[in-house]
């Protein structure tokens, strides 16, 4: 790797910059920082975490990839072996974790494991993305892999698994469930910290606008166009009543990830924010600095984040918050308004999520790791 005039890394294609000491905390969601700030901060978390490595499936796992899945080298898939190295060199990721291409046409990629993390693709995903798009999904799974979420990743796949084997015992699958659907909305959050991971692996916006449009409509780009794409997302966020509110929330409480417009229109927020722009100018926080982060600052970061999208949602039924929280006259009169809006017409919506994208996504089994 040589240095280029300004101060970015040469590495395969283009000059990309390099981030020396990145701290996760430069990209991760508000929600999702404040969580693993916390979990950071527990004494003996990550004891007990460990202690349980004896009840998770993970050598299994790790056994099964070794024998039946190609594992990525300078022997095999040598470019994407190159660009594993690159999204480390990237990321400052000291030791670079061992991935493997799995056969599977389901274009998935994980991130999983509790000793260290292993990344698995799979040849759907390989064979539909080219090579600015897959250098993105490999930065988003070593986002991943810099933050630590593989380890709580592994624990919500262990539980999912876990409740499907006792759902015949009412309370204990109830106490699992609980925990496990507190587990997906922490990490649909995570999910949307990985997508700007990826974007500060490949520094290419388009491609990861391209990659995201991919996965929701596979390889007919020249059918694609980006803006209408985000539009879809706008439409999704602001259409229909509370009826359709209410079935947003039904359709995302089982996936593991957020709907791919709406990470496509998250992404681009961010690219285009004051924060992206400090990261590449080479101002962000360092690791070296994560014992010194503040819970209560991280907690304050989150609320003012959820307020802000409160604020700004064109939700109905966020819209129905803010009139609460504004102290609204004659309330009832305005939610049967709201409600009721457009006549005795059926919703048109359906509380299933069904297709390749949604509880199981790209991220492996319940999960999608792009």
């Amino acid at each position: 790797m040589t240095e280029s005039p300004g101060g970015s890394e040469r590495v395969p294609s283009r000059d990309r910059r390099r981030f020396p000491g990145i701290s996760s905390r430069a990209y991760e969601h508000p929600a999702d920082r404040s969580a693993l700030v916390a979990l950071r901060k527990l004494s003996g978390f990550d004891t007990v975490f460990k202690a349980l490595s004896g009840l998770l499936p993970e050598r299994s796992l790790r056994l099964l990839f070794l024998s039946d899945s190609v594992r990525v080298s300078d022997q095999q898939f040598a470019h994407l072996n190159d660009m594993l190295r690159d999204a480390c060199y990237i990321l400052d990721l000291e030791k670079v974790p061992p991935m493997y291409v799995n056969q599977d046409p389901q274009p998935n990629a994980m991130c999983i494991g509790l000793d260290e993390p292993v990344i698995v693709l799979s040849t759907g995903l390989v064979e539909l993305l080219d090579e600015e798009e897959m250098r993105a999904v490999i930065g988003h799974e070593v986002g991943h892999a810099l933050s630590g979420h593989a380890v709580y990743r592994t624990i919500l796949l262990f539980l999912t698994n876990l409740a499907l084997k006792v759902a015949w015992i009412p309370l204990g699958n109830v106490a699992i469930m609980a925990i496990v659907t507190a587990l997906r909305e922490w990490f649909r959050k995570s999910e949307l910290s990985a997508d700007r991971a990826g974007l500060l692996v490949g520094q290419d916006l388009r491609a990861s606008m391209r990659g995201l449009m991919k996965l929701a409509g596979g390889n007919h780009l020249h059918e694609m166009n980006v803006d209408a794409f985000l539009k879809q997302a706008e439409e999704y966020e602001a259409g229909g009543d509370l009826r359709d509110s209410v079935l947003k929330i039904l359709n995302v409480l089982p996936r593991s990830h957020p709907f791919t417009t709406v990470r496509a229109a998250e992404l681009k927020k961010w690219a285009a924010g004051r924060d992206y722009q400090r990261i590449m100018d080479g101002h962000y926080p360092r690791r070296e600095e994560d014992k010194d982060a503040s819970v209560s600052d991280s907690f304050r970061e989150s609320a003012a984040h959820y307020a802000e999208s409160v604020r700004n949602s064109k939700d109905p039924l966020m819209g129905l918050v803010r009139d609460i929280a504004g102290g609204a006259g004659d309330l009832g009169s305005k939610l049967r308004d709201t409600v009721f809006r457009g006549g005795s017409g059926g919703s048109g919506g359906s509380a299933g999520s069904g297709g390749a994208n949604g509880s199981n996504g790209p991220d492996g089994p319940g999960s999608a790791g792009r």
